[in-house]
């Protein structure tokens, strides 16, 4: 098998991956099936669903340079790009159920709760590498749109201290979250001490 046809059932299993999980979650939302509170199961479920992605994201480049498979890192797009789509709906969700899409509430949330500032910048962040994607704005962008991406090391830590934060009782899961972007980060510690001296130096 060719790597044309391998990463076309890569995306085929990452569209499958990333679509049949929230199409159920909605489906069971609209059937009243989520349990007692399911306006908190769709923000959460759809808030982990992103940085599971995002981590999933990372490690694209290292399991592609392990395995010594080039192929692997045709598949990064589509995940960073469901990333934003889950971190969209889990805005989504906040504004429709949690302040009923009233701006000024929201504004006020977001400067009030430290952990919806830092959610926020994220979500600004993701959007602008979602949208900064595209090839015909990766050729316009040039050097600057690499700096941009590097970005990405920055947004998992943001997420994670946004996940972290938004918990109230029950913190194994945010813990265990944040060590793994630790460790993805320490993976690629050669690059970023390159990165934090051609910022400094």
């Amino acid at each position: 098998m060719n790597s044309s046809s391998k990463v076309l059932i890569l995306k085929v299993i990452i569209h499958l991956g990333a679509l049949l999980p929230v199409i159920n979650l909605y489906f069971l939302a609209f059937a009243d099936e989520l349990g007692a509170d399911p306006v908190e199961a769709v923000i959460h479920f759809t808030g982990i669903g992103s940085l599971n992605l995002l981590l999933i994201t990372l490690c694209v480049s290292p399991l592609a340079k392990f395995l010594k498979q080039g192929y692997l890192l045709q598949t990064r797009r589509l995940l960073g790009l469901y990333a934003f789509t889950y971190a969209l709906l889990h805005l989504l969700n906040f504004l429709a159920f949690e302040v009923q899409f009233d701006g000024m509430l929201f504004i006020s949330e977001v400067i009030e709760r430290p952990y919806i500032t830092v959610g926020m910048v994220a979500f600004i962040l993701l959007s602008a590498l979602a949208i900064t994607s595209l090839n015909r704005l990766k050729r316009k962008m040039g050097k600057s749109w690499q700096h941009l991406h590097n970005s990405t090391y920055l947004l998992v830590l943001l997420v994670t201290v946004h996940f972290y934060w938004s918990v109230k009782s029950e913190l194994i899961s945010p813990i265990f979250y944040f060590l793994l972007a630790i460790i993805l980060l320490v993976v690629r510690h050669k690059k970023l001490k390159r990165l934090i001296q051609s910022m400094f130096g």
